[in-house]
This record gives C-alpha cells, structure tokens and sequence, in this order.
C-alpha cells in the first residue's frame, strides 16, 4: 500500500512562489507516473502534470506550462511541484497522484492561496 503525503502549501502574493513536496512511503516512486491535480472551490479537479514513469518526461496543461516545473528526487522518494509567478487563479486545493500500472494513489491534498 503506497501512501502519499503533501506538504508546502500556504499563501503566497501574487508573482510569489512555492514548492509542494508528495514523499510516499509504502512504496519507492522511481517507476510510478506521477500527476498533480488542483480544485479550486466550486470547480472541478483539473490536471496540471503528469509525469511517465518510465522516460520521466513530463506534460504540463497550458495554464500552468512554464511557470510550473516537476522534479523528482528518488534518494528522499519525493516529488515536487514547483509552482512560480502565482496567480490569484491558482488558488485551489493540490493533490499528488501516483499510479503504476493497477491502483492509483492520492496525497491528502494541500491549500495554495495566492492573494492580489
């Protein structure tokens, strides 16, 4: 059983940055695709990333393509979000995804709040 958790949220102005952590244990993530997804209240849950887990290339949606970057560091069995020039837009509750090959597995999510 994989368990995923999150840390790094908070709130940050407008053009400020933050970097969200997904450190699994139960499992090592070196293999696994990684998503991160966010919803935003009243919204659905929307796809940011997804990562493949055999090249480790990454997909970013457009909304967030070149202002958020993801990177994996398998000594700490960590992968991060790093998320730059905010936006009030990015508020929203951000989740980890990791899947390989059957069941996938969530963070607990984690509040971003970008004030203007």
């Amino acid at each position: 059983q994989v368990q995923l958790v999150q840390s790094g949220g908070g709130l940050v102005q407008s053009g400020g940055s933050l970097r969200l952590s997904c450190t699994a244990s139960g499992s090592t993530l070196d293999s696994y695709a990684i998503g991160w997804y966010r919803q935003a209240p009243g919204k659905e849950r929307e796809g940011l990333s997804c990562t493949s887990g055999t090249d480790d290339k990454t997909y970013y949606t457009n909304s967030v393509k070149g202002r958020f970057t993801v990177s994996r560091d398998n000594a700490k069995n960590t992968v991060y979000l790093q998320m730059n020039s905010l936006k009030p837009e990015d508020t929203a509750v951000y989740y980890c995804n990791a899947q390989l090959l059957g069941p996938d597995y969530w963070g607990q999510g984690t509040q971003v709040t970008v004030s203007s």
